[in-house]
């Protein structure tokens, strides 16, 4: 298996860049790939912030791309509640900080809309700081 970068994720889903994005197809298409929290936080930030795209078309996107038959992402099942989170509203960086401490007692943080979006999802242990 072979670890892949941010860049290639958003050749591979934008296709912007015709050789780059090809060979994006390629190298995805024709054998496996680990794609890491990291990378996909970064992807969910220049699809937004770079190429404009909404949060649910990105979170719409990288449910899909994860879901490719040669892709496995780090932590799928995290990965999964954070774009479900994502769809539902909630900043994906919240998400995923969010389903990844799942495991505490609680969340804090001085982010009230993060706060509201979350006790709205569920998550009644999250508390201002």
């Amino acid at each position: 298996m072979l670890a892949i970068d941010t860049n290639i994720v958003v050749r591979y889903l934008t296709g912007d860049h015709p050789q780059q994005s090809w060979r994006a197809r390629k190298l995805i298409d024709g054998e496996a790939v680990f794609v890491s929290v990291t990378v996909l936080l970064e992807a969910e930030w220049v699809l937004r912030s770079t190429y404009g795209y909404a949060a649910t078309q990105v979170a719409h996107a990288l449910r899909a791309f994860a879901g490719l038959p040669t892709v496995t992402p780090e932590n799928g099942a995290f990965l999964a509640a954070a774009l479900e989170l994502t769809e539902q509203g909630m900043d994906f960086a919240d998400a995923l900080h969010l389903t990844r401490s799942a495991h505490c007692k609680g969340f804090a943080s001085f982010d009230r809309k993060f706060l509201r979006a979350a006790k709205a999802a569920g998550f009644d242990a999250v508390r201002e700081a």
